[in-house]
């Protein structure tokens, strides 16, 4: 079926009817532009060589589609182009960058959150084991950072009764924390 004077229209009218040899003329014409028209677009030669032969497989299924009053090559093209995109938006979806070894997080990782919850847990028993008083005291001047004379004023005891609950406060705390202070940094 090697006779170049059977046309396009010909060979597709044979292979609608299901005539292998002449799709296979057809395919030997258009094979090398479809791979051209696929890489262009696909620039992975393994990819568009893949996207080439599912076009060529497809037209082949669907040969009969084909209106042999049009020109065949435009159609073919067409159905290559398609499979190259179908396959381009497969490969996009599944596309990943590689995580660089020595990549850190813009945020705080995992790890740091969970020692700052667990800190936080054992900050808040060690707290709760002060007297009320003391545990005001130094959330107010320690963690709110108000001065003595006005923790004084809110509380309405003596400045230098704050000073004390302050600092028997953070004594009491350094006690009840001390295990923990060297597992976390």
């Amino acid at each position: 079926m090697r006779i170049p004077d059977v046309t396009d229209a010909e060979l597709a009218a044979l292979a609608a009817a299901g005539d292998g040899d002449a799709f296979g003329t057809l395919v030997e014409r258009y094979a090398p532009a479809v791979r051209r028209v696929t890489r262009s677009l696909l620039r992975d030669p393994e990819d568009a060589d893949d996207a080439a032969q599912e076009g060529l497989l497809s037209a082949w299924r669907h040969i009969g589609r084909y209106d042999p009053t049009r020109p065949f090559g435009p159609w073919l093209m067409r159905i290559a182009l398609n499979a190259a995109q179908d396959l381009r938006r497969r490969r996009r979806v599944r596309e990943t960058d590689p995580i660089p070894y020595d990549a850190s997080s813009p945020g705080e990782g995992p790890d740091l959150a969970t020692e700052r919850i667990l800190l936080r847990a054992r900050l808040d028993r060690a707290l709760s084991a002060l007297p009320p008083r003391q545990r005001v005291a130094v959330v107010l001047f320690d963690a709110e950072g108000y001065s003595h004379a006005e923790v004084a004023e809110v509380l309405g005891i003596p400045e230098g009764t704050v000073r004390s609950d302050v600092f028997h406060g953070r004594r009491a705390l350094r006690v009840h924390l001390a295990p923990a202070s060297d597992e976390v940094t």
